[in-house]
Order: structure tokens, then sequence, then C-alpha cells
């Protein structure tokens, strides 16, 4: 009648969902390993993450993928989606700035591919959930490649900033009018090819404004450095 109970150190420790992602130092990604994102409740960067492992099984972005910068990248596209909640529309495009201080925090902490995949998954994730237009593609990943890329070589916020303000407003304004008049069944005489920079451009510039005094705020005090280094 004698039964041996188990003590925690035997059953071992198991992490689950945003432990497993930030404790494990691989960077060997499997597809399978990041499903557990999806059963631990955090579903929208579950389903980021998954995404992001998807690119990186086939190939599209990186061979090797750290598994630390893509648990970060799942809760910026979360934050991205959930913050898109907060937007408003101009001109028949919905304004999210929350979706351009991601863009920003991604160039300085992650790199530009990962700053597009994120604009990407974000956009697809808020069509899918009905938060957002098809304005959302041109009106993020324009602004994500050319703020990442900017940040990548010149390592300044200040042109950062004005990058991604300049690839969102005027880069995706102006590639948004295509998509409005092929994908959204929009007249070519309603709307001129430069209707949609205004409108982006109010939304790029707010969350430029939020990103540049965060981003300011941890560089004087010295944790952006610790941050970016604990990433590589």
């Amino acid at each position: 009648f004698f039964f041996k109970q188990k003590t925690a150190y035997e059953i071992g420790v198991r992490l689950v969902g945003s432990e497993m992602c930030i404790r494990d130092r691989s960077h060997n990604v499997e597809v399978h390993t990041l499903k557990i994102w999806i059963f631990t409740g955090d579903t929208v960067t579950g389903v980021s993450c998954f995404c992001f492992a998807v690119f990186c099984k086939g190939g599209i972005f990186m061979k090797n993928l750290s598994v630390k910068k893509l648990a970060l990248a799942g809760m910026f596209c979360a934050l991205a989606v959930v913050g898109s909640v907060f937007s408003f529309p101009i001109f028949g495009s919905k304004c999210a700035p929350v979706q351009h201080m991601v863009n920003i925090l991604c160039a300085v902490l992650l790199g530009p591919y990962y700053g597009v995949g994120v604009a990407f998954v974000a956009s697809l994730l808020r069509n899918l959930l009905g938060l957002g237009s098809l304005m959302a593609f041109p009106g993020s990943m324009f602004g994500a490649l050319l703020c990442g890329l900017t940040y990548h070589k010149a390592k300044q916020l200040l042109p950062t900033l004005v990058a991604e303000v300049f690839g969102t407003s005027i880069l995706g304004g102006l590639c948004a009018y295509p998509v409005a008049i092929l994908l959204m069944g929009k007249s070519a005489g309603d709307i001129a090819f430069y209707a949609y920079i205004i409108p982006f451009l109010v939304s790029t510039a707010g969350g430029a404004v939020i990103a540049g005094v965060l981003l300011f705020s941890l560089q004087r005090s010295g944790a952006l450095h610790s941050m970016q280094a604990s990433l590589t």
C-alpha cells in the first residue's frame, strides 16, 4: 500500500508558452515546437510565431531563426493587432499609429526582415479579424522595410523615424492607389493617385512620435543597448 510520490524535482520543470520561447536558445526552430503557443491562450502571438516559423522552414526569410527574436516578434505582432483597435478612419483608410510604432521598434531591436514579417503578419491578422482593410499592407510594410534598412545602415534613431514616416506616407501612400483600384473596387475617377498620402502621414507621424519618445528614453538610460545586446 506504499507508493512513491513524485517530487517536483523528479517531475521536472516544464516550460510553456512565452517562457519556452524566451528560455530556448536554439537557433534552429522547428514548426511543431512553436505550435505550443496556440494552446496557451496567447492566440494572436501564437499565430504570429507559427507564421514566422513557416517562413523560416520554407527559407523565405532566414535559414537560422533566433527563438528569442521570434518570441519578441510575436509579441510585437500581437501588439500591432490589438493596437489596431485604437484606430481612426481618414478618407477610407483606417489609421493605426500603434502599427508604425511597432515598425520602428522592430527596426531597432530585430532588424528589417523581422520588421517586414511583423508588418505582413499583423496586416494579415487584422484583415482576417475584421480590424483593418487591404490598405494595412502598403500602409505598414513599406515603412517597416525602409526604417529597418535605415537603422541597419546608420544605427541612428532620428533617421530611422524619418524613414518610417517617408516610407509609409510617400511609398505606401502611392502604392495604396493601385490596391484601392484593382483589389478594393474603387473607381479611378473618384480618387487621386496621391489621395492616401495624407492619411498615411497622419498615422505614421503619430506612431513615430510615440516610438521616438520611448526609444530615446531607453537610449538615455542605457537600457536600449542592453536589450539589443541580449538579442544578438
